[in-house]
């Protein structure tokens, strides 16, 4: 065994191992303890995928357009043709850290904070279990094992909303299940169509549509897309994501907003784009339209919102709609949006609901209006919700700002009138979400104290610090080196371009 799939391989087992481990472990802080650092064992794992010859990537007429950095291919079920395949590229790689790193910062959390409603060792098991589930879909190259590495998260999550959630968490968590269920059979009839027409459900060889007709591919798209904008989610069928945020814990809205949508938007690249191309052609104009319309409505839902925890839930609406925007120009420049938007998105927002959750601890209440003052009392929280709410906003040289200015430059350089329509109406879209992360600061820093408000010290616990402080120089260094992810995807983006637009 090569060390890169011996890395590949830890990834995976270290945390599902540290599951079992936590629950297995007698004591509940030493449990949690023993979690904390099974994640922190797969985030030193994950780190050294990039590791390898990145001139493996250079595109050419006759290569494959996915050439993993690392790969292990075992058979599987030999009777079906079906193989254990993972496999970490560019693309995947700034997911798979992102993964690693926010399930360290929650265990960690954990160890300090634990919410009403159940033990910390079993929420933390659970959380292992999600980054299992997570991880395995980006890392899957096998059609089968993607879906099911996919569905792995789904009963872990929902135990997570339903037993350490707010007052209404058991609507919430069952909202999510059915929501995340319909996706899923989608998902399994796409993989079905695309398996029984290819007869291979290799990613690998599928990536460009090979063996498969115009008439199949315009089948599998429609069934993926649908699939994967559940997941993310996507506009219309985004209802389920407000009401899972505002009543999950703080450590499960951050894994939830900052990886577990992910899962959704990279499928819709490296499965319904890669896999069905023709598919995504023909798709590409309404998915810019409904890409244009969550932006709006999600920023104007936002505008009118006065619950914190809902307004940076709506916040990952308009957000996932720059992805989508991205992703639907099919170009070079709209991809590699769509993969910094993704990872800007998992560290703002994550950062976002970690603060969220230490207002709402302290305060008891999570309403606009009983929040006021919160720079006079608590001027550090104060001023990390200010930098997070700035950098999810898209101030220039903070992560934020990418993904979603580069989506409105790819809309223009595809050209035409509906395009460049798009791209102004994102435009106006990017101004409304200032504006309403404005107006939540004004709401919520500004003014005289509120009574709640008026109770709080000044203090900060080191273990917030040190879930917060990461998250926080990462979105400085995205904002400042895009490079970092953008440098990493070049060219797997350019090679999925070229097999797409041929």
């Amino acid at each position: 065994m090569s060390f890169g799939e011996f890395l590949l391989v830890a990834v995976l087992a270290v945390p599902a191992l540290g599951a079992v481990a936590v629950a297995a472990t007698p004591g509940d802080r030493a449990a949690r303890l023993v979690g904390t650092v099974a994640a922190g064992l797969t985030l030193l794992a994950a780190a050294p995928l990039a590791a390898g010859d990145r001139g493996w990537f250079a595109w050419s007429a006759t290569a494959p357009a996915v050439r993993p950095w690392h790969q292990l291919d075992l058979p599987w079920v030999p009777g079906l043709d079906l193989r254990f395949h993972l496999g970490v590229d560019g693309i995947s790689y700034p997911l798979v850290v992102l993964t690693a790193l926010l399930t360290l910062l929650c265990c960690g959390y954990s160890l300090w904070r634990v919410p009403a409603g159940g033990s910390g060792r079993a929420l933390v098991a659970l959380l292992l279990v999600v980054e299992v589930g997570i991880l395995g879909t980006f890392l899957a190259l096998d059609l089968v094992l993607f879906f099911l590495f996919f569905e792995v998260v789904l009963l872990p999550m929902y135990a997570v909303i339903a037993g350490w959630g707010g007052e209404d968490r058991r609507r919430a968590a069952r909202k999510f299940a059915l929501y995340t269920l319909f996706g899923s059979v989608l998902l399994l009839v796409g993989v079905y169509v695309v398996v029984a027409a290819a007869g291979t459900a290799d990613i690998v060889a599928l990536t460009g549509g090979t063996g498969l007709s115009r008439g199949t591919q315009l089948a599998a798209f429609t069934l993926f897309a649908l699939a994967f904008a559940v997941k993310s989610p996507l506009w219309p069928l985004h209802s389920w994501l407000p009401d899972a945020h505002t009543q999950a814990p703080t450590v499960g809205s951050v894994v939830l907003a900052g990886v577990l949508l992910k899962m959704g938007t990279y499928g819709l690249i490296r499965v319904a784009v890669g896999v069905a191309p023709e598919g995504a052609r023909w798709a590409a104009p309404v998915l810019g339209v409904l890409a244009v319309a969550a932006i709006l409505v999600g920023s104007l839902v936002c505008l009118a919102q006065d619950e914190l925890k809902r307004l940076i839930a709506y916040s990952s609406v308009g957000h996932m709609g720059f992805v989508l925007l991205g992703v639907a120009t099919l170009t070079t420049t709209g991809i590699q949006a769509a993969l910094i938007g993704n990872v800007a998105h998992g560290v703002i927002t994550g950062l976002l609901f970690f603060l969220a959750g230490a207002v709402k601890d302290r305060t008891h209440s999570g309403a606009l209006a009983d929040l006021s003052g919160l720079r006079e009392t608590a001027p550090r929280l104060a001023g990390l919700l200010g930098f997070a709410a700035i950098a999810s906003l898209g101030l220039p040289g903070l992560a934020g700002f990418w993904g979603e200015a580069f989506a409105v430059i790819a809309a223009v350089e595809v050209g035409g009138g509906l395009w460049t329509t798009l791209a102004v109406l994102a435009a106006v879209g990017g101004a409304l979400t200032a504006a309403y992360f404005l107006r939540l600061l004004r709401q919520v820093t500004h003014g005289r104290p509120s009574p709640a408000v008026g109770r709080l010290t000044p203090g900060l616990a080191g273990a917030e610090l040190t879930a917060w402080v990461p998250l926080v120089l990462l979105a400085l260094a995205i904002g400042l080196a895009p490079a970092l992810v953008l440098g990493v995807a070049e060219a797997p983006v350019d090679a999925l371009v070229k097999v797409v637009l041929p």
